[in-house]
Formats: structure tokens, sequence, C-alpha cells
């Protein structure tokens, strides 16, 4: 396994102009994949990604819509563990990137789920993804990981990795928390909790990437 390339997040952003330069030479549709553990801005690079290319040119599907929904995790027993791998539908995740994958230009569209950070909980076709969008960029903690979401690195056409420093990822996330409802106690000891357990998951993934993009 090769080592990454580290980039800045302007050379990542042209590597995702080359890469919609390549779907649009092509005629076929590109999936770039960002991962990173939680609160290391993989929303923030995906969101620059989207300003600075081209309008109408691609969409951010994210992986958080595949969150179960509260009701199903407290019935599973795992809500205290919201955010970990087995609290996803891995399943539908793949099988959606499935269908994007495979999409042509006289297709219907595909509508994907989001991840309302008001209500924390994930909502169902919220996203469209009009079939000759050329470039889907899809972000999430999992990408790279193995286990349900192992079948996701074959359906990425580039794979990348978001990191910052551990001090600056544990204050976003604190700051996260809190600007959607949680006391500053809770919101410390969430991202002190599980978030740091979901982040040494993330972490071991780092290798699996082709670029890893610094957002410090």
């Amino acid at each position: 396994m090769s080592t990454p390339a580290e980039v800045t997040a302007e050379q990542a952003l042209g590597a995702a102009r080359a890469l919609l330069d390549e779907a649009l030479r092509t005629g076929s549709r590109r999936l770039l994949g960002i991962a990173g553990a939680p609160g290391a801005g993989k929303s923030t690079l995906t969101a620059l990604l989207a300003d600075h290319l081209p309008e109408r040119s691609c969409v951010v599907v994210p992986m958080d819509g595949f969150h179960l929904a509260d009701a199903a995790l407290a019935r599973l027993g795992r809500l205290e563990r919201k955010g970990a791998p087995d609290t996803f539908d891995a399943a539908g995740y793949v099988a959606l990137l499935q269908r994007l994958r495979t999409a042509r230009p006289r297709d219907p569209s595909v509508w994907a789920p989001t991840f309302e950070r008001d209500l924390e909980q994930p909502l169902a076709g919220a996203i469209e993804v009009p079939a000759e969008v050329p470039l889907v960029i899809t972000e999430g903690n999992y990408l790279l990981a193995d286990g349900a979401f192992a079948p996701v690195r074959a359906l990425l056409d580039a794979r990348w990795f978001v990191e910052t420093t551990v001090e600056l990822r544990r204050q976003w996330l604190v700051e996260r928390h809190e600007r959607f409802g949680k006391s500053p106690e809770q919101a410390r000891r969430w991202a002190l909790g599980p978030d740091e357990d979901n982040a040494r998951l993330v972490a071991a993934t780092r290798a699996r990437a082709q670029l890893v993009v610094s957002t410090s």
C-alpha cells in the first residue's frame, strides 16, 4: 500500500477539477470520496469544492444521511454509541453509491438522504442527483473502513482523507455539539467519548487514501 500524498485544500481543489475534467472528457461520472474523523473538516472541504467548481457540475452526498434514526438506535441499544459504524445503514449507502456510479445521462434523478443537524436525524429524499451531473462528492467517517463499509472503496474513483490537529478537531466538535443543543458539559463528554472512539477507528484507515488534505 503506497503512502498517500499530503496536500493543501487549494491543491485538493486542483485535483477535484482534474477529476471533473476527466469525467467530462470521458462522458462517465466520477465519484470522489472524502473520509476523516468526526470534526476533521470534511464538510468544510466539500463545501469549498462545491463552491469553487462550476455550477451544476457536482453534487455532495453525505454518508451521514444513512444514520439510523434515534428510535431505531434506542430499540437496538446503540443510541449511546451514535456515530459508530454499526449505527449506520452501510448496505443502503453502498447501494446508493452503486446507483450513482451506474447512472446514465437520460436516467431519472437519484434522490439521496441527508442528515438534518437541527433534528439530529436522517432525512430521506432530500438531495437530488440529476443523472447528467458529472461529479458526485461523498463524505463521511467510514468510507475507507472494513466490515460493512468495505465495498465503498471499490465504488470510488478517488479516495481522500481529511485531517487536522487533535486539539482543533476536539474544539470544533465541542462547538458543534453546543450549537445543536448540547450543554457545554454534554458536548465535551460526547466529543471525548463516542466521537473519540470513532476517531481512532477512522485514523486506522488513513493509509488507504490517495490524498491526505490538511484543514488546520
